[in-house]
């Protein structure tokens, strides 16, 4: 018999009086309850006869090897043994017999007894066969097919293991397990390595894991890693042989890889090199989006503009170089100066998206759970089924790793609170060699890219944890020479233990300090952008309960012991808190008790800190500028190259202000402020009706204010002005829904060349001032050359009339000049005729007029 048919025969008729894996694993009692049938009778079809294996199976070649034939007589002759094992009604199975009579060759069979020989069937036998054949039962497998996934999923099949005798063979089991532990859990018990008739092992083994996920992890992250220098480990789930190995699913025949042709890739960073130092912009509205260069005060010059490219929302990656469009189908990544297509990447019913800082990553989430079937060509594959996030390497286009998404639901007993997603749901390291989530108030979980492997194969258990943040540049630390990134987190109180908030650094997880808070309603964190200090925003109540205030809790971490400064001369809550990038300085918003009913936005005041004057390269004290009083501001905007803050009121019904101030105002300082390390003077005040968004360009030099019909649908479009307020243009856009400047890359000068070119920055200004007038002067000589030629055409239209009129009049016999014109000839003169006169009549027209304030 061959060995197909012994091995299903067997393993059916064995199965039939052993008890199910769920019936005596409560762990597994919920697949199988999913699934409705026993796992115990989950099979995979093995192809012997064809002499494939595993890890042939991928690369679709046939084999035949004396090792690959041993491996399959070691489970027939396992497969035998557990036969035996039933006649003589042993207690319980072992787990290599349990693991080998689930692997049937063919279809499972469930009759008890052996079926009869072709020599011994009657030609009624014959006649009743050919009748069966002719059924089509292709609805019947399809509906009833076993799906190996739920029964065998936590199996994996190790080979390219040493080849070692008996008593070499724990030494084996145990040096391997202790890899295997590492991406998950399992034992010795759950570890088969088949031997010989010479009391040698094949090569290979089946481990089970506690879980699916575990085995999918063991595949990821163990195959194809070294054992020792001759050997290397090579994973595989046991429902691959399946997947694989089905008639049809592999072409027998080698046919190499269609290879596409080379295409030169467009140049991603292009519009850097532009010899006019334009910026980009994007605008999206109603189904168009189309991206510009910044003209100034005249239209934008058009780059692009598509229909229909995106559906939800655009977005830049952090550096520009990919605008990222959202699609029912997932996201994908258009740059060059065509703007081509560079990526795509498939998530079905993609809904927000966050880039990694330096562009290598990217992560998508949906509320709809992925759905993978069976078969499924793509980047996606089963262990992608059920989950909402996925971690994509932009390079490769391919996932690194799924998962599902965590809700914050809200306070116990609160029916009516709507649960919240958590975004971003992961929050990247400054270096992208870490990325984190938050399991709320137990844990958070750090993953080491690109391989996705949780740091110390363990999350950082926090008790009550609410928020983290890490530092976004890598910080250096007074007396630190090791490197490290920082995480910023806070716990509330529990208890009589206070709230806390405490720095850790990472890789070594140690905690490099921590603060106490008492009387703690809320906590929100503020880094700096260069990690100099992280501002901890305090919401107190009063020991009543009645009343709110807020103080800041400055860490100083780039000095020796981390010291925190206190900042508790706020009566009232702050709602607003910005850092000036690569700056000391910072602006925040207060607001009392909000009004009740609708009389309008509540009042607010705005507050502008800097620190104190002090010798050497040290920062002093924070210390109060001024407070700006019977506000409605509720936004602040630093640019992004400091000393300029735009203070708005945005999202409102009735107040649309936006203040342009500059804190280093070159004009006479008051008193009160001159220890201070800022000059505040307020530029201009404008208006912009309904306004929702401002953006600062990455150079700092314009403001785009819009107005989105996201919000509200009247009176939407943007309006462009300089960094000290004066409005350039108003571009009124139907349907306007989105704004975004083109980011620029980090800066490749070093520090003292820039500080080289901020010295000669007026011997530059000069230059630039030149060429600010010789474009003036050629837009002038443009106004005059298009007056002339127009002129010019109108004086050759008449001529060219004329020419024509006295051709007519010859062809017809008509005299030149009419009786009129005669008359007119023939009547007195005036007795002084005046000469004729030429006027010439030039009309200056101004272009542009800037103004400029030169720090």
């Amino acid at each position: 018999m061959s060995f197909g048919g012994l091995g299903a025969l067997r393993s059916d008729r064995w199965m039939s009086k052993q008890p199910s894996l769920a019936s005596r694993d409560p762990s597994r009692q919920g697949r199988q309850s999913r699934s409705g049938k026993a796992s115990a009778r989950r099979r995979v079809t093995w192809h012997s006869m064809s002499g494939r294996c595993l890890p042939c199976l991928p690369r679709g070649f046939g084999c035949m090897t004396k090792h690959h034939t041993q491996k399959r007589d070691a489970i027939n002759l396992a497969l035998s043994k557990a036969s035996r094992d039933r006649d003589e009604d042993r207690p319980s199975a072992s787990f290599a017999d349990l693991a080998l009579a689930r692997v049937s060759i063919a279809h499972p069979v469930s009759l008890p007894t052996m079926a009869p020989s072709f020599d011994n069937l009657s030609e009624q036998d014959l006649h009743e066969l050919e009748e069966e054949e002719e059924i089509d039962f292709s609805d019947l497998k399809a509906q009833y097919e076993v799906r190996l996934e739920e029964g065998l999923d936590t199996f994996v099949v190790l080979d390219g293991l040493p080849i070692v005798p008996e008593e070499s063979r724990e030494k084996l089991i145990k040096y391997v397990l202790k890899k295997l532990n590492t991406v998950g859990r399992t034992s010795a018990d759950a570890f088969f390595m088949p031997m010989n008739e010479k009391g040698m092992s094949e090569g290979f083994a089946f481990v089970e894991f506690e879980t699916p996920e575990q085995a999918m992890a063991a595949v990821k992250h163990l195959h194809g890693t070294p054992l020792d220098k001759k050997h290397t480990l090579l994973v595989n789930k046991l429902t691959d042989i399946d997947r694989y190995g089905r008639e049809g699913r592999i072409d027998e025949e080698y046919k190499p890889p269609h290879i596409e042709p080379f295409k030169e890739k467009e140049h991603l960073r292009w519009w850097l090199g532009d010899p006019n130092a334009r910026d980009q912009f994007v605008i999206f509205r109603g189904d168009k989006v189309g991206v510009f260069w910044n003209m100034k005060k005249d239209p934008p010059e058009n780059i692009v503009d598509r229909p229909h490219w995106t559906q939800l929302f655009v977005q830049w990656s952090p550096q520009g170089t990919y605008l990222a469009s959202t699609h029912p189908q997932g996201v994908q990544l258009w740059g060059g100066p065509t703007f081509s297509k560079q990526k795509q990447f498939p998530h079905p019913f993609v809904q927000l998206i966050e880039f990694s800082p330096g562009e290598k990553y990217l992560t998508t989430w949906s509320a709809r759970p992925i759905q993978v079937e069976e078969g499924q060509q793509g980047p996606l594959t089963y262990e992608e089924d059920g989950k909402n996030i996925i971690i994509w390497d932009i390079e490769s286009g391919k996932p690194l790793r799924s998962f599902v998404a965590h809700e914050l639901s809200g306070p116990d007993g609160d029916a009516g609170h709507k649960k919240k997603v958590q975004w971003p749901a992961f929050k990247w390291s400054a270096d992208e060699k870490y990325v984190a989530r938050m399991l709320p108030q137990q844990s958070i979980s750090i993953y080491e890219l690109p391989r996705m492997n949780l740091l110390d194969k363990t999350s950082v258990k926090i008790e009550g944890v609410m928020d983290f943040e890490w530092a976004p540049a890598t910080p250096s630390r007074e007396g630190v020479k090791h490197y490290e990134q920082l995480l910023c987190f806070w716990t509330p109180e529990m208890g009589n233990n206070p709230a806390k908030v405490a720095l850790m650094s990472i890789p070594s997880k140690e905690i490099v300090r921590t603060r106490n808070l008492f009387n703690v309603s809320d906590v929100k964190l503020h880094w700096q952008s260069q990690a100099a200090y992280v501002c901890v925003k305090v919401d107190r109540h009063s020991k009543s309960k009645k009343s709110m205030a807020t103080n800041l809790e400055i860490f100083r971490v780039k000095e020796k012991g981390v010291p925190v400064e206190v900042v508790d001369s706020l009566k009232d809550t702050v709602i607003n808190f910005a850092w000036e990038p690569n700056g000391d300085r910072f602006v925040l918003i207060t607001t009392g008790d909000a009004p009740t009913g609708a009389a309008g936005p509540p009042k607010t005041a705005v507050s502008f800190f800097a620190p104190e004057k002090v010798k050497g390269s040290g920062v002093g004290n924070f210390r109060l500028v001024r407070t700006i009083e019977k506000k409605t501001s509720n936004a602040i905007y630093w640019s992004p190259k400091g000393r300029f803050v735009v203070v708005a009121t945005v999202h409102s019904q009735s107040n649309f202000d936006l203040d342009f101030w500059d804190l280093d105002f070159e004009g006479e300082k008051p008193e009160s402020e001159k220890e201070l390390a800022a000059n505040l003077q307020l530029m201009k005040s404008i208006e912009h009706y309904g306004v929702t968004d401002v953006e600062w360009d990455p150079t700092g030099r314009y403001v785009v204010s819009s107005a989105s019909v996201w919000t509200h649908s009247m009176e939407n479009g943007w309006n462009i002005h300089t960094f000290a307020g004066q409005t350039l243009a108003e571009h009124p856009t139907d349907k306007f829904k989105q704004f975004l400047w083109r980011p620029r890359p980090p800066t490749l000068l070093s520090k003292e060349e820039q500080k080289q070119i901020r010295k000669n920055l007026r011997e530059y200004s000069k230059e630039f001032e030149e060429e600010d007038k010789y474009a003036v002067d050629i837009a002038n000589t443009a106004v005059v050359e298009k007056r002339k030629r127009v002129l010019n055409e109108w004086l050759a239209w008449v001529r060219r009339e004329k020419e024509l009129l006295a051709e007519e009049k010859k062809a017809l016999g008509l005299p030149e000049e009419d009786v009129a014109v005669d008359v007119i000839k023939t009547a007195p003169k005036a007795e002084a005729e005046a000469p004729d006169t030429v006027v010439e009549e030039i009309v200056e027209e101004i272009i542009e007029e800037t103004e400029e304030i030169v720090g």
